[in-house]
């Protein structure tokens, strides 16, 4: 292609290939300009000052000697010689003279941008390194951005400080630190249309989780105003997981949301009246109550902007010619409305994992729980707390100590290298000390509010993201271990070996265990912890007092009303564990609260009755056609509807647990159908937990209202030994060993294979006992569904006893 001039190239002339001459930032631009708009998604237009426009200014100037002068023999690590060395380097670029042709260039192109957009444009002036956006390095807040540019001299002089941001300490570091030459790593510049998001909302997203690597979502955080908040961790973001296979499939629904505080919002300050260039032209104002208490993005705006990632992903992969995640930056224009997309990168951190190697770390023990914030990686830390809040005191930072801080910026990459963990007052999970230690591969911890206040420096600690979602922060250093598995060489038994899990937050960290579904997803995990409120409160307001009801409109002050959080929260939840193994089976057990454990809820003294052995009472199957909580077994089935038909994870199998009759499993099953949960429709089907031995004794009669049996061994076992399992009297009497409980199991086995129905267990009896394992593969069990913690002891256990089974019938008797 050939070009007026070598100095300007637009975004329609440039793609991935230019990135020599036009940086990272302008060339991905350009690609998507070119490539993607006609796909719908909105790139704003823009043009690239060249590298060659950068050599030719500072060969212009005579700088390329003083610039030796300046950064030769610099050692890098050696905090106070880059500062100094670096503010030299910074001013011999800022004080260059610009060529009069390039200044005419760029003054031409801006009055063309000025054409398609009308006068009143302003623009987004950003520094596009020739290093940048590599596969194996991001540049990431490495060199200066202004916005908001809006005139003549103003663009002029924001190129200039865009150059001279090529020497920023922590540009020389991040180059010193992967290898480039400074001298050789040349600063492009993206001129391109601002997207007013200072009167809208903007974020960052990815089309991976890049916590755990695990691929089938896109993950998105918004924040009202300029995306600097997000970036900074300034603000506790809004965030948005949407699943992609579900997408593609046609479903529009979020998996999974979480409500930020978003205090800060930083917007354009109103009026420069200074008479020199102005660059600095944002200001941080607080949000209102009523921004704060509801989310930035509608579900319309999360789902165009999974479009557009998903649509970026693919492109990117399929030019690569392998599986390309993506790092992205969008913007929501507030005069027009519109969404748009301001960045693309490849994801640097979770792709360069080995996928075959399963990495677990764990704690050996637990002390006093110091703070909570959101995890970042999977990994754990620990040292001594240094607490720094000005860059004036990086220098007293020692080598594998924990960085405490309210937040980061890019200057502090220097001291977060040499971290065991990182943990900071505010930011979300794409702040800059999110992207930072994820990067460099240290656990970190950020929107751990009050942390350089509460800890302090010396403190001993330990930072455990390793618990999912949330990172706790515990007092003192504590032993913990690191388990490799090499999943290739594991080896996978015809059993279906299968995953107990109640905790949403856990559910993608968890989704590289080698494992053939969710064998059991306990809704009561989820209602206890997100909802806090018993369902008939809702649906009777009227008899709860007045502090009730107003903790429970603070709790869904984001919905459209209580009804509406506790249906999309439970079906979010519950989604996003059975994502975790889409399209294998999850099989969620509807609610199994004790009448105890409900009357513990928002309101739940007024609905429950006091019961001497709950154990034994008002649970269950009994519940759900009651009319003391039918109304409640309604809101369960509303949010499953929701699950499996909105949000498309349709491998969601329902479970009805501590069901006595059969009786009562007609009348459960008309309840779930008159509730739009028909068994057969849309391919749902429906389990029955095997916990009372009258399940067992009429396993035939079950077997035609169920499609499958999941064998409880806990009630089971307190059923047929008649011991409260909740006693510890008598609980040297609970064993899932005794003949007579396993004559039960293997009465229910063969039950449901004489019936043709899937057969499994999810008590914890084979992961306590590899016994209990072998026998189970005896019997024949399609499946067993353990606690994630023993899901590769027991593939090995379960192997091994294949393989013995298979011996003794090759060899015949006598």
């Amino acid at each position: 292609m050939t070009h007026s001039q070598p100095y300007i190239r637009w975004f329609k002339e440039l793609g991935l290939d230019d990135v020599a001459q036009v940086g990272g930032k302008n060339a991905s631009l350009g690609e998507m300009y070119q490539q993607l708009t006609g796909e719908g998604v909105r790139v704003p237009n823009g043009f690239a000052i060249t590298s060659q426009a950068y050599r030719y200014v500072l060969e212009h100037n005579k700088a390329w000697a003083r610039l030796h002068e300046a950064l030769d023999g610099l050692d890098a690590n050696d905090i106070k010689d880059l500062q100094a060395r670096g503010q030299k380097a910074r001013a011999i670029v800022y004080d260059c003279t610009l060529p009069e042709d390039l200044q005419a260039a760029i003054r031409q192109s801006y009055a063309q941008l000025k054409h398609e957009y009308g006068d009143s444009i302003s623009l987004a002036v950003r520094s596009s390194a020739t290093a940048e956006d590599s596969p194996l390095a991001s540049f990431a807040g490495q060199n200066d951005t202004y916005l908001n540019i809006a005139s003549e001299e103003a663009l002029l002089d924001a190129y200039k400080r865009c150059l001279a941001s090529n020497f920023t300490d922590r540009s020389i570091h991040y180059k010193y630190d992967h290898g480039f030459d400074c001298f050789k790593v040349c600063l492009a510049v993206v001129v391109m249309k601002m997207v007013r998001s200072d009167l809208g909302a903007s974020g960052v997203m990815f089309s991976l989780d890049m916590e755990t690597g695990f691929k089938d979502v896109v993950f998105i955080n918004a924040a009202w105003g300029l995306g600097e908040n997000v970036v900074q961790g300034t603000v506790a973001p809004d965030s948005f997981y949407v699943h992609k296979p579900s997408f593609i499939a046609g479903y529009r629904a979020v998996l999974k949301r979480s409500l930020g505080s978003k205090e800060k919002k930083m917007v354009f300050a109103e009026t420069l009246n200074t008479g020199n260039i102005a660059l600095e032209y944002t200001v941080n104002t607080d949000t209102s109550t009523e921004q704060q208490a509801r989310f930035c993005l509608s579900d319309e705006d999360v789902m165009q902007l999974a479009d557009y990632a998903i649509k970026v992903e693919n492109h990117y992969s399929s030019k690569a010619g392998f599986y390309r995640p993506m790092d992205m930056e969008w913007a929501k224009d507030g005069v027009d409305g519109q969404l748009y997309l301001v960045q693309a990168r490849p994801e640097t951190v979770a792709s360069q994992e080995n996928s075959n190697v399963l990495r677990i770390y764990q704690l050996k023990q637990r002390s006093t729980v110091l703070l909570k914030g959101k995890a970042v990686g999977t990994k754990i830390g620990a040292g001594k707390a240094r607490v720094i809040n000005d860059v004036k005191q990086l220098s007293e930072f020692k080598p594998g100590e924990v960085l405490v801080s309210d937040n980061t910026t890019p200057d502090w990459e220097p001291v977060i290298k040499t971290a065991a963990a990182v943990v900071t007052s505010g930011g979300g999970r794409t702040c800059h000390a999110a992207i930072v230690s994820r990067e460099l591969g240290i656990p970190a911890i950020v929107g751990a509010v009050n942390a350089a206040e509460v800890i302090h420096t010396g403190a001993s600690l330990t930072i455990s993201c390793a618990e999912g979602e949330s990172g706790i922060v515990y007092d003192g250093e504590l032993d913990f271990d690191v388990q490799e598995t090499d999943l290739s060489q594991l080896g996978r038994p015809a059993t279906k070996i299968m995953m107990n899990l109640a905790n949403p937050d856990q559910a993608f960290s968890l989704a590289s265990l080698p494992v053939d579904g969710i064998g059991l997803a306990r809704m009561e995990f989820i209602i206890n912890e997100y909802i806090k409120v018993h369902p008939m409160a809702l649906a009777h307001p009227e008899k709860l007092d007045d502090a009730t009801r107003e903790t429970i409109a603070v709790l869904s002050m984001a919905y459209q009303d209580p009804t509406d959080f506790f249906i999309k929260t439970l079906a979010e939840g519950v989604a996003t564990i059975a994502a975790a193994v889409y399209p294998k089976p999850c099989v969620v057990r509807m609610s199994d609260f004790k009448s105890n454990e409900y009357a513990t809820l928002l309101g739940g003294q007024y609905f429950e009755p006091e019961e001497h052995n709950p154990m034994l009472g008002f649970r269950g199957a009994s519940r759900y056609s009651h009319p003391a909580y039918a109304e409640g077994f309604a809101l369960e089935c509303a949010a499953m509807k929701w699950a499996r038909e909105h949000i498309g994870l349709t491998n969601i199998k329902l479970m009805i647990p501590f069901c006595r009759t059969v009786k009562e499993g007609e009348k459960v099953l008309a309840a779930m159908a008159s509730h739009g949960l028909q068994r057969g429709e849309n391919g749902l089907e429906i389990y029955i937990m095997c916990e009372i031995p009258n399940n067992v004794i009429q396993i035939d009669a079950f077997a035609q209202l169920f499609d499958g049996f999941s064998i409880g061994s806990n009630d089971l076992t307190q059923l047929v030994l008649g011991v409260d399992r909740d006693s510890e009297v008598v609980a040297f009497d609970f064993d899932e060993r005794d003949p007579g409980v396993k004559q039960m199991i293997r009465l229910a086995v063969e039950g449901a294979r004489r019936n043709t129905r899937h057969s499994g267990i999810c008590g914890q009896a084979p992961s306590d006992y590899p016994e209990m394992a072998e026998y189970l593969v005896e019997i024949g069990i399609n499946s067993m569904s353990l606690s994630p913690d023993a899901v590769l002891a027991t593939i090995r256990h379960v192997l091994a006893a294949e393989k013995r089974l298979q011996i003794s019938r090759a060899i015949p008797d006598g």
